[in-house]
Parts: structure tokens; sequence; C-alpha cells
């Protein structure tokens, strides 16, 4: 058989793209070497952890639950149990993806997948490894979609206990007492924020100069300040060195900012320092594909150096490795691909959430970005602290941080620490696709009373026209 489109991955960019290739009249088949679908967002990324940091949240109102007027003596937290919601929402929703596949009458062909040359016919050529044994599928075009894996550190290897990934840490049987983490990126702060608030004692490392560093220096410094009040040490400008299994755990060295060393030691340790591409014995170096730093380059409709053969997601050089990204770039490529109106995607408009309390949501420049590009910009900024809806859900941590152009009130960035702000961002990032501006946003009305205020106030902020503080 023929195909028009074959995906390999089934993450949520290579099943959103099988699916609209299907939806396009595409003859399309879907590759995947693992036993489920759902790649790694849906089997050990974000559903997971943010199915664990749900109930964080719903353990932390427990906890505190006298605040609400509401005795709870003696709550206890049935980890067991809390595995085993989080792993069903995993395989309830990797079913939904089977169901979807069925539903768009796209082949699911299980195996490795790897690319050769083309056939006598011009067409690509997939090979598809299995315990079965191997077959190989013609197609007009291959989309990868392989996605990433976790970074270590040199030398050392993950485990079920001591030394962990992403994956390991999803599955740890009990909760341990204390946590060593190593990168304060998403994937760091946001099992810093599950686990302290579920009483691990956590140490955060980070190497750059400040927590969460792609985000605005006022966003990190926030959530420095809130993880220090609430118990979570954090060194910046540190780095690990001399990590070693113990008998209880692991430990450290770690030297400090300050020139100092310290000896660390803890049950566990969380690696997190970063994801590389899956781009190594899938066929690629045999063809025209441009590799840099084992990521791919296309350009701005997914395409790499060989003609019929896209990339999208975790493995594209120079965009952020984030689901809705991969979604996206599967979008635009398959409509290229189709002969439909295809629009790139724009990377001044990919918003970034992080899922710690409090919520981090992001889209466009940071203050310091646009002045770097010499904009003048003028700045508004709202607290929650100020917001009756954060008073009564009793998260007053943070803000909303708007950049614009000074001259035109033109939006060059947003940024939110706070309550739902992974949730709030959306605005802003609908606000800046449709091109609006800040008055526009000024004479937009938001309804009373909801975390969303504090967006409308921040906006009227820039030109000093505040109404809550």
């Amino acid at each position: 058989m023929t195909y028009d489109l074959i995906v390999i991955g089934s993450g949520p960019g290579g099943y959103s793209a099988a699916i609209r290739a299907a939806q396009y009249g595409l003859k399309t088949a879907l590759v995947e070497k693992d036993s489920r679908l759902g790649g790694t967002c849906l089997l050990v990324g974000c559903i997971p952890t943010k199915a664990l940091l749900h109930t964080a949240d719903v353990w932390e109102h427990f906890v505190h639950s006298a605040e609400e007027g509401i005795q709870c003596d003696n709550p206890r937290l049935d980890y067991a149990r809390v595995l085993d919601r989080k792993n069903k929402i995993v395989a309830k929703h990797s079913k939904g993806v089977e169901f979807l596949m069925r539903k768009n009458k796209i082949d699911w062909i299980k195996g490795y997948a790897t690319l050769q040359t083309r056939g006598a016919n011009g067409l690509h050529r997939v090979e598809v490894k299995s315990g079965e044994g191997a077959a190989t599928h013609e197609t007009k075009n291959v989309i990868i979609a392989t996605g990433s894996e976790a970074r270590m550190l040199p030398g050392l290897e993950p485990d079920s206990k001591s030394i962990l990934t992403n994956i390991e840490i999803l599955d740890l049987p009990g909760i341990p007492k204390s946590m060593l983490i190593i990168g304060a990126g998403a994937v760091g702060v946001e099992f810093a924020s599950i686990f302290n608030r579920f009483g691990t004692q956590v140490t955060v490392i980070e190497m750059l100069p400040r927590m969460v560093p792609i985000e605005d220096e006022e966003i990190s410094k926030e959530l420095e300040r809130y993880f220090k009040k609430t118990g979570i040490r954090s060194e910046t400008g540190a780095k690990a060195e001399n990590i070693t299994r113990t008998d209880g755990g692991v430990r450290m060295c770690v030297s400090m900012a300050n020139g100092k060393r310290e000896d660390m030691e803890a049950e566990t340790l969380l690696v997190a320092v970063g994801r590389k591409p899956k781009t190594d014995n899938i066929g690629i170096d045999q063809l025209k594909v441009e590799l840099d730093r084992g990521f791919i380059k296309v350009d701005e409709y997914q395409r790499t150096g060989e003609p019929g053969i896209y990339a999208i997601g975790d493995v594209v050089a120079g965009t952020p490795q984030l689901a809705h990204v991969a979604t996206m770039e599967g979008m635009v490529a398959v409509a290229h691909m189709a002969g439909k109106p295809a629009k790139p995607v724009n990377r001044n408009r990919i918003p970034s959430c992080t899922y710690t309390e409090p919520g981090i949501g992001s889209v466009g420049l940071t203050e310091a970005q646009a002045r770097a590009q010499g904009r003048a910009v003028k700045v508004g900024k709202f607290p929650f602290s100020a917001n009756s809806k954060a008073t009564i859900l009793g998260s007053h941590t943070g803000f909303v941080k708007v950049v614009a152009d000074e001259k035109f009130g033109e939006i060059l960035g947003v940024h939110i620490i706070g309550p739902e702000a992974y949730e709030l961002i959306s605005e802003a990032v609908t606000a800046m696709e449709a091109e609006a501006t800040v008055e526009t946003m000024m004479s937009t009305i938001h309804a009373h009373p909801t975390l969303y205020e504090a967006m409308g106030e921040a906006f009227n902020n820039v030109y000093g026209l505040t109404i809550n503080i």
C-alpha cells in the first residue's frame, strides 16, 4: 500500500498531524514504537505531571482547610491511590488517541521506524521493525515527530529509586523525605512544587543566575521568593559536582555562586537539565536532512532539506519544546503538503506555561528582550493581592505584567505569575494574534469578580490608569 503521509511518532504533534491529514483526504499511517499512543507528553510528561499537581493543589486545601472554616483533622495522603488516579487518566486518554485513529481511518503501524533512501518510483520508504519482523512502507510524504528525551548528566544513569528523570519520578512508590533537583526550568520547578506540598524537603540547584531563566526577570524573582516562603531552598548560579549514590540515596557537592562549597544529601535526585531530540538511528543521515546539534533544521512550512520530509515538535531546531507548538507545526506541515492555506508559526505568539504554585504563563518579549531590541517600552503591572477573586481563593501571590510599545501601544509581551496563570495567558495570546493594542484591551470589559480582571487592570496600568491600586 502506498500512503500519502506516514507520521513517525504519536505525541500530540504526530497524532494531531495524522488526524488533520485524514481530514484533508490523505491516506495516512502513524508509526509508534511504544505499546501505547500519546508520546512523552501523554504517557510520561504533561498529563501525568499535571495530574499530580492537581492532587497537590487539593491536598494543600485539606492541609489548610481550617482557614476556610472547614475542620479536617489529621488528613492522610494515600499515595498509592494518587498514582492509580494518575495512571487511569493516562490510560483513558491514550485509549482516546487509539479511538481517534480508528475514527479517522488512520493505520497504526506498530514498531520502530527507519527512513530509507527513495525507491526507484521516487516514493519515500519507511522500514518498520517490530517483534513480528520488519516491513517497508512507501509514502509520498513523511513527518518526523519522534520527540525528545531527558538529558542525563555525564557518568550518571537513572534508576527507579534514587537518580531520576521525569519518567522514573512519576512512579516512585512513596513520597521521599528529601529531594535534590538539578535544573530550575519548567520540569524542575514543577516537581519541586508537587513534592514540597506533599511534604518532601526540596532543594533546587540551577547553574544559571536565576530560576525559570527563559521567563521575565521579575517572574523569576517572584517564584524564588515564593519558594523560599514555602520552604523550598533554591540555589542559583550553582553547580553540582561529584554526584554519587549512597545507602540512603544520593550525595553531591555544590559550588555556590558566592564561591563556597557545600555537601548535600537526599533520598532522591531529579535531573532536569533539559531534553535532547530523538533523531539518532532513524535514517536521516542518508538523506538531505540538516542537523543542528541533533535538532532538525526546517523552513517556515516545516520542510527539511529532503523534499517530502517534514519535521515537527521537539526535534525541530529553534522552537520551544512544547506540545502545543508541535501540534501547530503539524497543522502547518499537513496544510502545506495538502495544498491548503498554511500560516507558519509565529514564534513570538507561542504561550509558555509552567505549572508550579504559583502558576506561570507568558507570551512574547520579556521587558529585557524588548529593550535589547531598542524598543521604547511602557510597562504595566497589577498584583493579585488587589484582585478580589484571588482573595476569595486565598491565592495572593504574583502579578500580571504587560510590556508594550510606548508610541503605538502594541502589546510586545505579557507575563503572569499567580493563580491560574497558565489559563489567564490565553487572553494575551489572542490579543497579540489579533494585533490588538493596549487601548483595545483597556476598553474590553472584564467580568467581575474574576482573576482575569487583573489582566484588564495591568493593561490600564501601562498608562497609569489602574483603578484598584
